[in-house]
């Protein structure tokens, strides 16, 4: 572990520019880069990407890596993998870190069994211990009703998955300099066992479910589809998203691509107001990253008010008709 040093950054490339993610994990490289006294260095993949090495400098980078080849135009598990892991080999950074996102969740926990190292997903907070210099790791466990601090003592990377919206980015600084460098991956064709078959983007009305500042999502206590039409109007009131637990999803009521959990959207909304639902642990892990929760639900019990920050013990049907209407009343005044 001796040869191992500075912070490396996995960064993505979204719609011709860098995703907000990777300029969340670049703020907090920058950090934890500047508490060891070492180098942050970022690294981009992809068929065409050289001309955002420049702006991921801007936004804390002192290095960026450069690896280019048409097998990785677009994500494909077999060539990632293999890229990241010759890459981590010859650089040997003490830290890596990556998003806690779809590309995250698959790549991460390979690229870790490649490097024999271990992997904390979905951290709320990195930061270096002053008097071991280890990365100590933050994250939610048992549904997000406690938090765990997680080192990496023995093997290197010290790797982490970062809970999108959980970091800030830094400001861009035009005037920064740094070093482009680009890595030959001598990706081989031949070892690529997935294609790409057919792309569908998915067709949202109105603001994303995971980008959402306000989120309002129902559980299976709704009752039926048609009830979500109310938690649908809200949602629209507010500017934000509607979304469920898997039980709704599950029923037909609501697509798949609404469902809140452990196995579905992960959301961090500035607002988040659950209703009828009861707040089991696996819902939770999707939405214990909301700054404010708002919780209606009849069972006094429900485990959703253990973490709301507000919570109305009653039949959404009673509560529900005037909350709406004083929504709309705030609003037009």
């Amino acid at each position: 572990m001796a040869d191992d040093k500075g912070v490396l950054v996995y960064g993505e490339c979204v719609n011709g520019g860098l995703a907000a993610m990777t300029l969340e994990l670049l703020g907090i490289g920058r950090k934890l880069a500047d508490d060891l006294g070492e180098e942050l260095a970022a690294v981009l993949l992809g068929d065409k990407v050289s001309d955002l090495a420049e702006e991921a400098i801007r936004f804390g980078a002192d290095k960026v890596y450069v690896i280019e080849s048409p097998l990785l135009k677009d994500y494909v598990t077999d060539s990632y993998v293999a890229a990241m892991d010759k890459l981590c080999q010859q650089v040997k950074p003490t830290i890596l870190l990556m998003g806690q996102n779809a590309v995250g969740r698959d790549l991460a926990p390979r690229l870790a069994f490649r490097l024999d190292t271990g992997l904390t997903t979905d951290c709320l907070e990195l930061k270096i211990d002053p008097a071991t210099k280890l990365m100590v790791q933050t994250k939610p466990v048992y549904g997000g009703n406690a938090l765990a601090e997680i080192v990496c003592e023995q093997t290197r990377p010290q790797m982490a998955t970062v809970r999108p919206k959980c970091m800030e980015p830094l400001q861009r600084d035009d005037s920064r300099k740094g070093e482009v460098v680009a890595f030959d991956a001598g990706l081989d064709a031949s070892a690529i066992r997935i294609k790409w078959l057919e792309k569908v983007k998915e067709e949202v009305e109105g603001v994303k479910l995971e980008d959402a500042e306000v989120v309002v999502c129902g559980g299976r206590g709704m009752g039926s589809p048609e009830a979500f039409d109310q938690l649908a109007q809200l949602a629209k009131l507010l500017g934000g998203a509607l979304g469920a637990t898997r039980p709704p999803c599950d029923s037909g009521w609501l697509p798949t691509t609404s469902q809140v959990g452990l196995t579905g959207k992960l959301v961090t909304p500035t607002l988040y107001i659950g209703i009828a639902l009861s707040g089991s642990s696996q819902h939770l892990a999707g939405c214990s990253g909301s700054k404010n929760m708002i919780a209606i639900n009849k069972d006094p019990d429900a485990n959703i008010f253990k973490v709301c920050q507000y919570g109305v013990v009653g039949d959404y049907k009673k509560v529900l008709p005037p909350f709406i209407e004083k929504v709309k009343e705030l609003l037009a005044g």
